[in-house]
């Protein structure tokens, strides 16, 4: 197994992993705290539990495949994630292609992945604060799925605070698995094989 809780590295950590969402029970299983649930998917497979409190966030250190990270929850709400994000960046002293982004996406089916090295922030108000914070779009991200809203008159807000139910609950349950293991890949530089095996033709 890859993962491993008992595993353990020495040296500094070599990669920052970022969940999306927003902090608290009532936005717990929305279609928006996608990067949360990836993020949960990581940190049990690694057998660690995300509940340190630093960085505008909670986090923990974990071993993904052989390599030491820091899984991340920021607790600034979507909009302001790159407060989160960026503090845990220079305490680390890493640069943006040393930083996983997982969230979610509206533009894919739900429960499809996309894998991309950088890129714009596509209307996502958390990756848009990570950009500008940061000062820079040169990091690896993973979008997950959560479907488009059910017709155009639907409210935005109102479709990515609703939570996964039925068959939706299922793909989903998919996709955060197949996040956890694409992030194996990846934290060992092995993108484009992670974008052939997660990314949906």
């Amino acid at each position: 197994m890859l993962f491993s809780g008992n595993q353990t590295v020495s040296g500094p950590v070599e990669w920052i992993l970022v969940g999306l969402g927003n902090p608290g029970t009532q936005y717990e299983g929305t279609r928006h705290n996608t990067g949360f649930m990836a993020l949960d998917c990581i940190a049990k497979r690694a057998g660690v539990k995300i509940d340190r409190l630093k960085f505008k966030g909670q986090c923990a250190q974990a071993v993904v495949s052989g390599k030491k990270v820091l899984l991340l929850k920021p607790a600034t709400f979507m909009n302001l994630s790159g407060q989160s994000v960026t503090e845990a960046m220079q305490f680390y002293k890493l640069p943006p292609e040393r930083v996983i982004v997982f969230f979610d996406d509206i533009s894919l089916p739900c429960g499809n992945l996309r894998i991309r090295r950088k890129g714009s922030d596509g209307g996502h108000n958390g990756i848009k604060n990570i950009i500008y914070l940061a000062g820079s779009d040169q990091f690896p991200r993973v979008k997950i799925g959560i479907g488009a809203k059910p017709n155009p008159d639907y409210d935005l807000a109102d479709w990515v605070l609703s939570r996964f139910v039925g068959e939706d609950a299922e793909h989903m349950k998919e996709s955060t698995l197949h996040a956890a293991e694409a992030a194996e890949l990846l934290v060992n530089g092995k993108f484009d094989e992670a974008m052939n095996q997660y990314n949906v033709k």
